[in-house]
C-alpha cells in the first residue's frame, strides 16, 4: 500500500520569503555602477530562492507499507514507523520543519522525537495512519 500526501503551501509564508529576497535584489539592482560581487551576489540570491521554491512545492508526505517518508525539496528524511508513531496533534508552532503551511500537524513517535507537517488532507493522513497503527491518538 503506498499514498502519497502533498504538502499544504502558505501563501502568505512564500510572499513573506519573496519580499526578504526582493529586499536583497532590489537595492542592488537600482545601484547605476554594475559590479562582479553584485552579479555574483544575485546570482546565489537566485539559487537560493529557487531551493527555497522547490522544498515548497515539493515537499510530500508518503505512506509506504508501515513506514512514513518525508520529502522536502531535495531532503529525504529517515523514514518513521508506523507502530512507533503515539499522538497526532493540531501544532500553532513556527519551528523549521518540512511543513510549508502555518497549518502543521506534530507526529510524536518513539520515546521523545517529533516533526511538524503540513499535509492538506489531514483528516485522509491522519485515518490511514491508525488504520495500521491503531493506538495513535489523534488531536486534530
Amino acid at each position: 500500500m503506498k499514498k502519497k500526501y502533498p504538502s499544504k503551501i502558505s501563501y502568505p509564508l512564500l510572499i513573506i520569503i519573496v519580499l526578504g529576497f526582493l529586499a536583497i535584489i532590489v537595492p542592488n539592482a537600482i545601484n547605476t555602477k554594475v559590479e562582479f560581487q553584485q552579479i555574483v551576489l544575485l546570482g546565489i540570491v537566485i539559487i537560493v530562492f529557487a531551493l527555497i521554491l522547490h522544498m515548497f512545492l515539493s515537499t510530500y508526505y508518503l505512506i509506504e507499507n508501515e513506514y512514513l517518508r518525508i520529502k522536502c525539496g531535495v531532503f529525504s528524511y529517515k523514514p518513521i514507523s508506523i507502530h512507533e508513531i503515539k499522538e497526532i496533534s493540531k501544532t500553532n508552532s513556527f519551528m523549521s520543519a518540512p511543513a510549508p503551511s502555518f497549518d502543521r500537524i506534530e507526529i510524536t513517535y518513539r520515546k521523545f522525537d517529533s516533526i511538524l507537517i503540513s499535509p492538506k488532507d489531514k483528516l485522509g493522513f491522519a485515518q490511514q495512519l491508525k488504520e495500521i497503527n491503531q493506538d495513535i491518538r489523534i488531536n486534530i
